[in-house]
């Protein structure tokens, strides 16, 4: 019976920011569960090679390119998908971006606004046209990839700009999740650690002092992998989360804990 909550046939999943890393591990895992996957990502390369990869795996498997930050084509490819395929069930924000190791006093406009377009316009303006959709059948599962910065404040890089931006989207999850919980909506979270993705490269490759810091400061002494957080994934957004909404489950190999 519980392993059945955790099949995703005949859904239809989409996927921002599915090109790499942990989209295209959610992609996977929700593909592998049994649903239909949408992944939408800006560069067009990218989805044309994650999508061929899921279809090798044998996963229902379509793409779409996509600027969240725009939030007219993000209205637009809700409703094609929507024409296309009858339905979503699932939406999977995850695209953001993390140009960190700045210090609040050098931060421009342009570096702050950059982070903000992304990371909180463009995961609202996604949440809104799914969710219209989703509230119109009655039911969906959203789930958020936020970040343990989001709770806490990282070292050694200095990001204001990135916590903060996480830390709203942390907030815009649990103000979604009690507008909609009545009306058959679930919204959630992921606050992931460190994970071994092009975007901690700045960290993990090229700064080996920040990297041995960061494992210092994890009680597990390892940075996670991106098929961990798509497993978190994958629970909230299946039937055996039923009852969770507004929930932020950090996946942080305890960095927290101190």
């Amino acid at each position: 019976m519980y392993l059945e909550k955790l099949k995703l046939d005949g859904r239809v999943a989409v996927v921002t920011g599915g090109g790499q890393g942990i989209g295209a591990a959610c992609a996977q895992a929700l593909g592998e569960a049994g649903a239909t996957v949408i992944v939408a990502e800006m560069l067009p390369e990218r989805v044309e090679a994650i999508v061929t990869e899921l279809k090798k795996l044998g996963i229902k498997a379509h793409g779409v390119t996509l600027d969240v930050t725009k939030s007219a084509d993000v209205d637009a490819a809700a409703a094609e998908i929507v024409k296309e395929h009858g339905r979503v069930d699932i939406l999977v924000n995850n695209a953001g971006v993390a140009k960190s190791d700045v210090r609040a006093e050098d931060t421009t406009d342009e570096h702050w606004r950059f982070h903000m377009d992304v990371n909180v316009d463009g995961l609202f303006w996604c949440c809104r046209a799914f969710g219209r959709q989703m509230l119109e059948q009655g039911r969906g599962a959203i789930v958020n990839i936020g970040s343990m910065s989001g709770f806490i404040v990282n070292k050694p890089q200095p990001q204001a700009f990135y916590n903060a931006s996480k830390a709203a989207v942390h907030h815009l999850t649990k103000s979604l999740a009690a507008e909609w919980g009545a009306r058959g909506v679930r919204v959630n979270a992921v606050a992931p650690t460190y994970i071994e993705t092009p975007l901690t490269a700045f960290g993990i490759e090229e700064n080996p002092e920040m990297y041995k810091t960061w494992l210092e400061m994890t009680p597990m002494g390892r940075v996670g992998q991106p098929d961990e957080i798509a497993s978190v994934v994958h629970f909230l957004a299946s039937d055996a989360a039923s009852l969770l909404t507004g929930s932020i489950v950090l996946a942080d190999g305890g960095y927290t804990c101190w």
